[in-house]
């Protein structure tokens, strides 16, 4: 492919030929006999996007399922109403819900709101699912040993299950979604690569994604994070094997010896961990583990949601990458002004402080827990406002070309910056003006074009779904 008239890196126009999956040459007036041909016309010309934190199959679902959170849903009536009317027979499933709406829920409260077939509802923690009476019975039909986290108050079921999503798709008897639906939403939003960061992934998860992978439903290259049993999986340009995952609990911290040797394992593997922390007290064990093996390649921290003046100091002293949701400000920044006290607030979901602190950064949808869209999260990270307009943490703003820099990270060095250069892949994301244009808007109506592996795989001719006109 020849791409004619881009504005590359410093407001330079040229041509760049992509030949056998990389950039090939840059130049002025470049020919390429039988090769397929783009004028990019002035637009800027990016690498891929990279969505470095999300979750693909549980996005996929959330695509299909009931939304039961704000800001779709706000009240127990509304959230009884998004119940009763929902279509259709079998299970019903609810993603996205928040204790504000009406507390911790339990069977008793989904029967009062839908009753007559099983229903299960998400906690936008993605750590808990809440049932009705018939999902209950639905799932103890399945004759599997019952686990630990199946709630029991009284000798009775309560309806919360917690931490046990395995158990939970053996018990559905559940086969993998197909990825097509969200291989297209990151196409159009200029997405070539993510890296998926879902703790339990191990072989019967790899083989679905190369499986995926090569039927064309996830064009984008897998960097794919999980458990030690991923230790055999094959390296692959499209499917590498990411990180060890340790998901912290803060009220049910791992053993630490326990901990300690399956980080040491991941190293065997030749791989680093990364650590979930939404928490302080998740992010001063983190600290901790990493303070007893010293840092190594590939470590990082996940969220860093809450990171106060002493902890950031120790991220610094360890060189720890963050990967962050700018999102979440937007999305939710309104219940956190709600719940958290007001002196906690300059701690939470730093990213100027933390880069000016010498940290190197990233981002991610952490999706569905958060929008996937990353020109969003790119707009959260400059505007830090909450969806109520109120401003949030104004001073952790950064600049549109420190947001863009959050999602053009390289997934296996994050403290390399991908580019268009000869000898990189051939991987881009192609706006339909020059950035100086498109730094003030960071809408995903934008992308004219998206190219992975040097095959144009998104084309937009026209403005997107609920995008402005683009003049």
């Amino acid at each position: 492919m020849l791409i004619r008239r881009a504005e590359l890196a410093g407001g330079a126009v040229g041509d760049v030929l992509l030949a056998d999956g990389v950039i090939r040459a840059i130049g002025q007036g470049l020919a390429a006999d039988g090769a397929v041909t783009l004028d990019a016309a002035g637009g800027c010309l990016l690498p891929g996007l990279h969505d470095h934190h999300m979750h693909v199959a549980a996005s996929s679902v959330a695509l299909q399922s009931v939304p039961c959170g704000p800001p779709e849903v706000a009240t127990a009536d509304d959230l009884a109403r998004t119940l009763a009317e929902a279509p259709g027979s079998g299970w019903l499933r609810g993603v996205g819900y928040h204790d504000s709406i009406a507390g911790l829920l339990d069977r008793h409260v989904l029967d009062a709101m839908r009753s007559d077939r099983p229903v299960r509802v998400q906690h936008r923690s993605g750590r808990m699912w809440f049932f009705n009476s018939a999902g209950i019975e639905a799932l103890l039909a399945a004759g599997l040993p019952l686990p630990a986290g199946l709630e029991q108050r009284d000798g009775a079921w309560t309806g919360r299950l917690f931490d046990e999503d395995r158990w939970l798709r053996d018990a559905l008897a559940g086969t993998p979604p197909p990825f097509a639906p969200v291989g297209a939403a990151l196409l159009g939003w200029g997405v070539t690569g993510l890296t998926e960061m879902s703790p339990a992934n191990a072989a019967a998860e790899a083989d679905h994604f190369a499986a995926q992978q090569a039927a064309g439903a996830l064009p984008q290259r897998v960097l794919l994070a999980g458990s030690l049993a991923l230790a055999g999986l094959p390296e692959r340009p499209d499917l590498a094997r990411g990180p060890f995952k340790l998901h912290l609990h803060e009220h049910h911290l791992p053993d630490w010896e326990a901990t300690l040797q399956a980080m040491r394992q991941a190293r065997e593997q030749g791989r680093g961990t990364a650590v979930h922390c939404v928490s302080e007290a998740e992010l001063a064990f983190a600290i901790g583990l990493f303070d007893e093996l010293g840092p190594a390649a590939g470590d990082r921290i996940e969220h860093g949601s809450v990171i106060s003046a002493g902890l950031l100091e120790a991220l610094v002293r360890l060189e720890l990458p963050v990967v962050v949701q700018p999102t979440f400000v937007a999305v939710r920044g309104d219940q956190y002004h709600a719940d958290i006290p007001a002196a906690d607030w300059p701690s939470l979901y730093r990213l100027a402080s933390l880069q000016a602190a010498g940290l190197v950064l990233a981002a991610g949808s952490d999706a569905p827990y958060g929008p996937l869209d990353p020109w969003a999260a790119m707009r959260a990270a400059v505007e830090r406002r909450t969806a109520a307009g109120t401003p949030f943490g104004p001073a952790e703003a950064l600049t549109p070309e420190a947001a863009l820099a959050l999602f053009l990270a390289d997934p296996r060095d994050l403290g390399r910056q991908r580019r268009i250069a000869v000898g990189e892949p051939a991987d881009c994301c192609l706006l339909d003006r020059p950035w100086q244009q498109a730094r003030s808007r960071l809408e995903a109506g934008l992308v004219r074009g998206t190219i992975v592996g040097g095959a144009l795989r998104f084309v937009r001719s026209e403005p997107a779904p609920g995008q402005r006109p683009i003049a």
